[in-house]
């Protein structure tokens, strides 16, 4: 495969306010995101990740802060002075043009020996070699969307921005392209920012997250990070699956739960009162072990999911509060069989007042 020379650059967002009549969009924002690293802007719809996405692509023009590709203030900069390649959701193709003419459409300038080579090295890179005469209209969607990133790619960026561009494609063509993707950003050592809302794809792609949440960065971190160890409960609540017990502290090391006490980890919040959260896959069924918080527990419901089984469960101490675990298949108890026995390890329990 030919080597394609698309060098990247640190990006830096400072304090970025962004404001659509009395709707605040963006409330001082702030990104670092390193040289050739994967950022993936994540959260619900409105939450402000696109019109970040559009402020850094000069499409919008923030209200305050500043904006960053390597040395360079681009704030105030038109979008075609940012040195940026920009993938739509919608891909945005030229319909009446073919493959070869939508990629070398950014690349005025160079000669026409130059073009065709540029472009065969980018069909090349996304797969595509002999479907350069071919329309947007003879390709599936996958097609549609190498060809859109190969031409974001075609003029060497030093920053990719992406804006949802898996979101018109199946699950099964989604996974495979978030794969290929990924593994094409990190060849090409692009510095690269991601607009999604789905969870699954930040998880997969990203080396750092930024859960936004009503114009704000509620955590910025590692995908595993931000799952294991959630900043705030928006983030617990919208990053996978979760389990939620109000509690009053009982001690230093224990709080009440309905009719149970439970023991903390030694470095838990010291909150007087509020919610326990825990991951369905850190609670323990019928454990053949002596673990903390073991408590007796009624099966609700079972559903098989493939490799495991999730759980419905209500404790005996706590009744009419739903839980969920997750354990493998041959673990998993059967529905109507009399009390089973849970434990919620105390590592596995996050305090938040």
């Amino acid at each position: 495969m030919n080597t394609i020379n698309t060098p990247g650059a640190r990006m830096a967002v400072r304090g970025i306010h962004k404001r659509f009549g009395a709707f605040t969009a963006l409330d001082d924002v702030s990104l670092d995101v390193a040289a050739g690293e994967l950022v993936c802007l994540l959260g619900p719809s409105g939450c402000g990740k696109t019109t970040l996405l559009r402020c850094i692509a000069g499409l919008e023009r923030q209200d305050r802060g500043q904006l960053f590709i390597g040395d360079r203030d681009v704030s105030l900069l038109p979008p075609q002075a940012r040195d940026y390649g920009i993938l739509f959701q919608s891909y945005a193709l030229f319909p009446n043009l073919s493959v070869e003419a939508n990629i070398a459409y950014g690349l005025a300038g160079l000669s026409r020996e130059e073009t065709r080579k540029r472009v065969g090295d980018m069909l090349e890179l996304v797969g595509l070699l002999g479907s350069e005469r071919k329309f947007p209209g003879q390709l599936s969607g996958g097609q549609q969307q190498r060809v859109a990133l190969a031409r974001a790619l075609a003029p060497a960026p030093s920053l990719l921005l992406l804006d949802e561009p898996m979101s018109a494609l199946d699950a099964r063509v989604r996974e495979h392209l978030c794969t290929e993707l990924r593994q094409l950003q990190r060849q090409l050592g692009i510095t690269t920012l991601m607009v999604t809302h789905n969870q699954d794809e930040a998880m997969l792609m990203a080396d750092r997250i930024a859960v936004m949440n009503n114009g704000q960065v509620e955590q910025y971190a590692s995908a595993q990070e931000i799952y294991d160890k959630p900043a705030t409960p928006f983030v617990a609540e919208f990053v996978g699956q979760g389990n939620w017990l109000p509690f009053q502290r009982s001690s230093d090391s224990h709080a009440r739960v309905g009719g149970m006490d439970m023991r903390l980890a030694p470095d838990a919040s010291r909150a007087h009162s509020g919610r326990l959260f825990c991951r369905p896959e850190a609670i323990s069924v019928n454990p053949t072990v002596h673990e903390e918080n073991l408590f007796p527990a009624r099966v609700r419901e079972i559903t098989f999911l493939g490799n495991r089984c999730r759980m419905s469960f209500e404790f005996n101490q706590f009744p009419g509060h739903a839980l969920l675990a997750e354990v493998a298949p041959e673990s998993m108890p059967r529905l109507g069989s009399p009390d089973i026995w849970v434990a919620l390890p105390p590592r596995s329990l996050q305090v938040f007042a």
